[in-house]
């Protein structure tokens, strides 16, 4: 199998590490352009556009807008259709995001200084979020949970999900995750039009606040392009996944866990770090042998072939370092003393430790968000949680003494700045 094989000791080692880790995340002139026209026409024929658009693109013939609206009743009927044990799952998943969420949720907070003065912040959560879930046959409702629960737990009051149906076709599990969820409305709408009536508003569609969720790079291309009017979550890149190796770990579980994370897309990443040349070559021994197995194989096959990588360290410490460089998505650290090595860790979205802990766990029920920082924005993004539903007012109140203080602080910054309007603002409310 046609696996790059790297060892830090050679000398273009981090040279070919930059140009294999390198991903340009953007949109061609065609797709900005059709994503541009669809923002424009949403924004000014608003529910005539959506109609017209989920029509040409989704094979679905509705006559109002007001058809594109999945109703709450059809989300509880989902939840009830589906197996028994698809709900157990998604409850005890639901159950334990929202757990971890909890844990997140920031407070106000404020403290009276010795004059008198209060400075603190005050913690309120968005109005209102969209959701941008993938539909038709994909089916993904651990995204769902995974952005809809840290909304509603931060204490968002609206929040909107969107997703495609082609030809019609409705995912049960999709729609029973949003039922759990919480989500407060549905549209069967997807594509830049979705991500346009959520930013702009239409009269059936409300208007939100910050709009999150995966799509394709249409909808990646409009989240970009309304950024600014509506807050985004991010612009996310392909899949990753960067293990770290002691060589004690099954060679099998190890090819798995890269094999996970291959099957989303032909530009997956899966990378593979260990001091041990003789494990490397089991686990590429392992790749081969399993792919043949592997549903998804020929995504798998053309992920493997064109983006990742066996590497050779001289030891662990060395193996952070790399790992540090390339920011991963997921890392897991399939070491004797995880523990250990973690402090060496400064860039990651999620660290999965030890031997038994596989990514796929952190994707569905874990606890700890799924959304994920990509292409190397580890070293200065995070996870989405709680927070990223959540907003800080800064708050300042002077008492007549503070007042003096600051006033004088502030007249003496303000005139060195040839702002006396500022300056005397400031005076007209000292006492001497």
């Amino acid at each position: 199998m046609d696996i790059a094989r790297l060892a830090t000791r050679d000398p273009d080692f981090w040279s070919r590490l930059s140009r294999l880790t390198s991903w340009e995340g953007v949109s061609d002139h065609a797709v900005a352009t059709a994503v541009h026209e669809i923002l424009e026409a949403v924004k000014t024929r608003g529910d005539e556009a959506l109609v017209e658009f989920t029509g040409r693109f989704d094979r679905m013939s509705v006559e109002t807008a007001a058809d594109l609206e999945i109703p709450q009743a059809r989300l509880e009927a989902a939840l009830a259709a589906i197996p028994a044990a698809q709900r157990q799952a998604l409850e005890v998943a639901a159950a334990r995001v929202r757990a971890y969420a909890e844990r997140q949720k920031l407070e106000s907070w404020s403290f009276t200084e010795a004059d008198g003065t209060l400075l603190g912040q005050q913690v309120t959560a968005l109005d209102a979020v969209g959701l941008y879930v993938p539909g038709g046959k994909a089916a993904y409702p651990s995204s769902v949970l995974m952005n809809a629960i840290p909304a509603k737990v931060a204490g968002v009051a609206q929040l909107v999900m969107v997703v495609p149906t082609p030809g019609g076709e409705v995912n049960d599990l999709v729609l029973a995750a949003a039922c759990i969820a919480g989500v407060d409305r549905v549209f069967a709408i997807g594509g830049a039009q979705a991500v346009a009536a959520l930013a702009y508003g239409t009269a059936m569609v409300p208007r939100v606040d910050k709009i999150v969720g995966p799509g394709n790079i249409y909808v990646a291309t409009a989240k970009r392009a309304v950024f600014g009017l509506v807050g985004i979550d991010m612009i996310a890149g392909p899949s990753e996944i960067l293990v770290i190796c002691d060589g004690a770990t099954d060679a099998d579980w190890i090819a798995m866990d890269l094999f996970s994370q291959a099957e989303h897309d032909e530009d997956a990443q899966p990378i593979l770090i260990s001091p041990d040349a003789a494990f490397l070559d089991r686990v590429a021994a392992a790749l081969a042998r399993l792919l043949p197995t592997m549903e998804r194989e020929q995504i798998i096959a053309a992920s493997l072939r064109q983006r990742a990588a066996l590497i050779e360290v001289q030891h662990l410490e060395e193996a952070a370092a790399v790992a540090n460089f390339i920011a991963p998505e997921h890392l897991e650290l399939s070491v004797a003393d995880p523990k250990a090595l973690l402090p060496l860790i400064r860039h990651a979205g999620a660290i999965f430790m030890g031997r038994y802990t596989a990514e796929a766990l952190g994707d569905y029920c874990a606890g700890p968000n799924h959304v994920l920082p990509t292409s190397r924005t580890a070293r200065f993004s995070s996870p989405l949680g709680v927070y990223d539903f959540q907003k800080r007012s800064s708050l300042i109140f002077c008492s007549p003494e503070g007042a003096q203080t600051l006033g004088r602080t502030a007249s003496v910054l303000a005139r060195g700045e040839g702002l006396t309007a500022h300056a005397r603002s400031a005076e007209f409310r000292l006492q001497d």
